[in-house]
């Protein structure tokens, strides 16, 4: 009876050990040893991007997203130059210059530009130029070298974000769109993804992303693109991608904020 016991203990031991197994190998964080630059491609992408109040409201704060992605040298580094515009109703109202080794996509340099409307007054635009130099190690906010002097709230925000990913290895969040495509997708899989948005206030932190299954769009002509769902939860916001087996490409995003709002990405087949 005993050695049944022993016997049934360490089948139990087994069993829990592969599950365990199994599960850790349905996690995989994300590095440069792991993505695919090679399937980011040369050229022009548009998105339409657009709000909804609640899911049959009409479209609102809708937005055209231009971004172009081209391989480059800099400084004698082989790299993926990827430049961003993002156009409102009348106006261009931010650019981005990202550029990224070719290999890992470890951010290198980052330039944004944003014309946002002030607090006081819809009509009134301010504008805000960030630059970070990845290897120079320096931040400037609009063309203000940042340290840890830095005393206005804007500035030491930015300046502490960018200290917390000094010495880390991460890839650019503000190229979401472009970070997608590179992992390597199946099944039930989670990434962790570890994220820095340069120029900003948000903290290098490491993010999960899991495939949740698989999905059709029916795109031009009834035509069925098999598509990765990749899905992020955080309080208050619940994101899906759709992502093209074939291409790689994000073709849709819905957004969903506290359950009341939806924000939504539709990358457009063809656009002049």
């Amino acid at each position: 009876m005993r050695k049944l016991i022993l016997e049934i203990l360490f089948a139990t031991f087994l069993l829990c050990s592969h599950k365990a197994e199994a599960q850790k190998n349905d996690t995989i964080r994300i590095d440069g040893t792991n993505i695919n630059t090679k399937v980011l491609k040369e050229g022009i992408q548009r998105y339409l991007v657009y709000f909804k109040m609640n899911k049959d409201a009409p479209r609102t704060e809708t937005q055209f997203w231009t971004r172009t992605i081209k391989r480059s040298d800099y400084n004698g580094k082989q790299v993926i130059e990827i430049t961003q515009e993002w156009e409102d109703k009348d106006s261009v109202i931010h650019t981005v210059k990202s550029i990224s080794d070719a290999a890992t996509m470890q951010p290198l340099y980052h330039k944004t530009w944003w014309k946002v409307k002030t607090a006081r007054t819809a009509t009134t635009k301010t504008v805000t130029e960030t630059i970070v130099d990845f290897v120079t190690k320096t931040v400037h906010l609009n063309g203000n070298l940042l340290s840890d002097s830095v005393t206005t709230r804007q500035a030491k925000a930015i300046w502490d974000a960018y200290k917390s990913s000094v010495n880390k290895n991460y890839l650019n969040w503000h190229l979401d769109l472009e970070t997608f495509p590179l992992l390597p997708y199946k099944n039930g899989v989670t990434f962790l993804i570890p994220f820095y948005d340069p120029g900003t206030a948000s903290k290098y932190q490491t993010v999960a992303y899991t495939v949740t299954g698989s999905v059709q769009l029916v795109g031009y002509d009834s035509q069925k693109i098999d598509c990765w769902l990749l899905e992020h939860n955080s309080k208050g916001n619940k994101e899906v991608f759709w992502i093209s087996k074939k291409t790689k490409e994000v073709l849709k995003l819905e957004q969903e904020l506290n359950k009341t709002m939806y924000r939504y990405k539709i990358k457009l087949g063809f656009s002049m």
